[in-house]
């Protein structure tokens, strides 16, 4: 009777092909939320290249709808890291295919509705958008910060990849560099506010304000990118403000908002993103005061 041979090992069989080793288990949920993150990027991309205009969406212009979109993929973004360290499926894959993500949702996204919006309201053709072999000095700058937004996205994101694991629990608690997600966020805020005050103003604002009003969604972009590449600390608010047990003060403190937010949405996501962006700053100046102070001998 012949012997039968065992069966090779899987791992031998990938390296007979190639492969150096073999893929770890991957979490079903948290790489489905991930993937929605893209395809809300994607789509994102989608209606920030149409020329701007109102849709079957609740009426919404086109980058109105592009902005929502951002912010479902932030809701995305924040929920599959989530889940990841509920059901203990946190790896260096998800970190990775994360990343990629996040650098269509709040990298390239962004920078396509920026360009939307200035040429837009400030190009000559309405249907056109600004390109690098653009006729004016604006026109080439304003590609030039959309190009600078990107690439500080992208190095924003490697570089929080080679400083935190995926499994490190401190990568939750603080950031160096304004974090991609409120960089995005503080783009796609002022996009919105800048269409709902047009929607609300029934013709009341003259042409040129509509025009110069989107002057300042560039120069949101460029302190955004630059505040990512940066070494200044910010604080992680869900972490720092949900996680844990907290006395009822904080909860007062996080309940009162709320209907403001109702009530002047646009404003308040405006208003909350920008002072967030604005927040490591500040924390930095404040911090270098008091050890000038410190330093400086009393007579």
């Amino acid at each position: 009777m012949t012997s039968l041979t065992p069966p090779q090992p899987r791992v031998r069989r990938l390296r007979f092909l190639g492969f150096r080793r073999p893929i770890p288990a991957i979490g079903v949920a948290p790489t489905i939320m991930t993937l929605g993150n893209l395809v809300c990027g994607f789509a994102a991309i989608h209606y920030a290249s149409k020329p701007v205009a109102a849709t079957s969406i609740f009426g919404w212009s086109t980058l109105t709808v592009a902005a929502t979109l951002v912010f479902v993929g932030m809701f995305f973004d924040a929920i599959d890291g989530l889940v990841a360290r509920l059901t203990k499926t946190a790896s260096d894959f998800g970190a990775q295919l994360d990343s990629m993500a996040d650098m269509v949702t709040f990298g390239v996204a962004p920078a396509m509705m920026m360009l939307r919006l200035v040429s837009y309201y400030f190009g000559e053709a309405e249907t056109s958008i600004f390109s690098p072999d653009a006729t004016n000095v604006y026109a080439k700058a304003t590609w030039g910060i959309a190009g600078l937004y990107i690439c500080c996205t992208a190095l924003r994101l490697a570089r929080y990849n080679a400083e935190h694991p995926a499994l490190e629990e401190d990568a939750h608690r603080s950031f160096r560099g304004l974090p991609s997600p409120g960089a995005a966020g503080l783009v796609v805020s002022l996009v919105i506010l800048h269409q709902h005050l047009l929607a609300v103003s029934t013709g009341e604002l003259p042409a040129a304000l509509e025009r110069f009003s989107s002057l300042a969604i560039p120069a949101g972009v460029l302190v955004a990118g630059l505040l990512m590449v940066s070494t200044i600390r910010y604080s992680h608010f869900v972490n720092r403000s949900l996680r844990g047990r907290r006395d009822f003060s904080t909860l007062i403190r996080i309940v009162l908002p709320i209907p403001i937010f109702v009530w002047w949405l646009q404003e308040s996501l405006a208003i909350s993103f920008v002072a967030y962006s604005m927040s490591g700053p500040i924390a930095l100046a404040i911090m270098l005061l008091r050890r000038q102070s410190r330093a400086v001998p009393t007579a």
